[in-house]
């Protein structure tokens, strides 16, 4: 297919994530360290600051988060739509919920601090890289660069800090979850992120970028060399791709796909629950995928095989974004434009 951003897999103005609400976010951890909250979840202090019983996968995304304005709501959209489970690890000083698949937690889902809604912050998935110091890797996103939004702190889930690539497309890093929070390498397995997508405004930038960060390295498809998708891989296993991003997405952001069965009765669990297909479903080589956003505004996505023949490609939406709040930077509202 020729559609852009539509990937190849081989044989195997910024990112809508404002500025604010990761500073906002940054004082909430900090806050909740005096009444010792950490024992809320698994404490994984480890590494270069005293930490112990480390198991890192430097570059490896291990962990991922929703903030979102519904918490309640949205822990039983992604229950009804992935089938993950929901397991409260919440503390005084903050709602913390993590999903679950089995006994496995999966990544956690917090309240989008209420004083960033009203700068105009959105509902937003958010990956965690781990590396094997925090400190050092945003002192060197900074050196390549990049933004740090949340300075290096220990959080709820281990020593975190929140950076932005050089084109502004958020994500986080994290030292320390412990061997029981690490998820495993298998991208294949049911209900867990098994692709991480970067729509950059120069895809070829943005890889020097993160190769330089984590040592990600090329990979070529099976189809051949593309100019258009980048696969990239860690450790030697691919783990998702980047390409430049259409006009109509005006602000550079990683997306994640979620590993379901079938594609469609997965899509129509997205609509049935109140939330968007914004593009697909698009048949890539080794199944299918489609955008969406979920009912509180934030964006993913879902990979899976097609039991039945739809007919060819369902109807697809543009996606932009409203930015007209003034007096922040980082700002982004989705919405939606049926293609004519």
């Amino acid at each position: 297919m020729n559609d852009v951003g539509a990937r190849p897999r081989n044989s195997r103005n910024r990112e809508p994530v404002c500025q604010a609400i990761h500073k906002l976010t940054g004082q909430v951890l900090r806050r909740g360290q005096a009444r010792d909250r950490l024992n809320a979840v698994p404490r994984p202090f480890l590494g270069s600051k005293g930490e112990t019983n480390m198991m890192e996968r430097h570059g490896s995304f291990v962990w991922y988060e929703l903030m979102t304005t519904d918490m309640a709501a949205a822990a039983t959209f992604y229950a009804n739509v992935v089938g993950w489970g929901a397991q409260q690890a919440s503390t005084p000083d903050l709602a913390y919920t993590l999903f679950t698949a089995g006994s496995i937690s999966l990544g956690g889902l917090m309240e989008l601090p209420e004083d960033a809604r009203k700068m105009g912050a959105t509902p937003r998935w958010m990956g965690y890289v781990g590396v094997n110091d925090v400190d050092a890797a945003a002192e060197r996103t900074k050196r390549l660069g990049g933004d740090v939004y949340v300075p290096p702190t220990n959080s709820n889930i281990g020593r975190i800090s929140v950076v932005a690539d050089p084109q502004t497309a958020i994500l986080a890093l994290v030292t320390g979850l412990k061997p029981s929070q690490q998820q495993s390498t298998d991208l294949n397995e049911p209900k867990r992120v098994g692709w991480h997508e970067l729509l950059a405004a120069d895809g070829e930038k943005a890889f020097a970028f993160y190769g330089e960060l984590f040592g990600w390295q090329k990979v070529d498809s099976e189809l051949g060399p593309t100019e258009t998708y980048q696969l990239f891989s860690t450790s030697g296993q691919t783990i998702g791709g980047m390409f430049t991003k259409r006009p109509v997405e005006q602000v550079p952001y990683w997306l994640y796909y979620f590993n379901i069965g079938d594609i469609d009765a997965a899509a129509e669990r997205v609509k049935t629950g109140g939330g968007r297909i914004f593009e697909g479903p698009f048949e890539v080589p080794d199944g299918w995928i489609v955008r969406c956003i979920d009912p509180q505004g934030a964006i993913f996505a879902l990979q899976g095989k097609r039991s039945r023949d739809s007919g060819g490609r369902a109807p697809a939406s543009e996606v932009s974004w409203f930015t007209e709040w003034g007096g922040i930077s980082s700002r982004g509202r989705l919405i939606t434009k049926p293609r004519g």
